[in-house]
């Protein structure tokens, strides 16, 4: 079992979804064909991102993985496509905390962002894996087996799934 400490002490245990204000969530082992903790789509307080964005550094710093996570940042890089195998939008996102995320979108099963840009903020509801750099975010699509949680993306009022 996973542990993170979040905040001033506050131990959030990772075999159950774990809800901060006003629903900032990290879950692991979430039930298959679950729709998933993210009822926002994307849309947060202040609260909540200062949460998620304290989640996602304890997830950092535990070298965490498998790790279904919530958030928002500031795209400051647009990579080019990976195109080894399935096809993944790339793109790196600052979090308000100052971490980076890189986040790798399947546009094989979900519309690409065309007018993604340096500057732009996406929220993003997907699987967390560690790294050096920060993290990856990747299951940002649904999943047409049905066996992991949907996640998505949102830019500019538009949800992406």
């Amino acid at each position: 079992m996973t542990r993170l400490r979040v905040g001033a002490g506050v131990a959030l245990w990772l075999s159950l979804a774990v809800v901060g204000a006003a629903g900032a969530v990290a879950c692991a082992d979430a039930p298959e064909n679950s729709p998933g903790p993210a009822a926002s789509d994307g849309v947060f307080t202040n609260d909540d991102i200062a949460v998620m964005d304290a989640i996602l550094a304890q997830a950092f710093e535990e070298h965490a993985h498998n790790l279904q996570v919530e958030g928002r940042g500031t795209v400051v890089r647009v990579l080019a496509d990976d195109e080894d195998g399935s096809r993944h939008q790339r793109f790196v996102l600052r979090l308000g905390s100052g971490q980076t995320l890189l986040i790798a979108h399947n546009i094989d099963l979900a519309p690409r962002i065309n007018s993604l840009r340096v500057r732009d903020t996406v929220a993003f509801y997907g699987e967390y894996e560690w790294n050096e750099e920060g993290g990856t975010i990747h299951w940002t699509h649904i999943d047409p087996d049905g066996e992991h949680v949907a996640g998505w993306l949102r830019h500019r009022n538009r949800v992406y799934r």
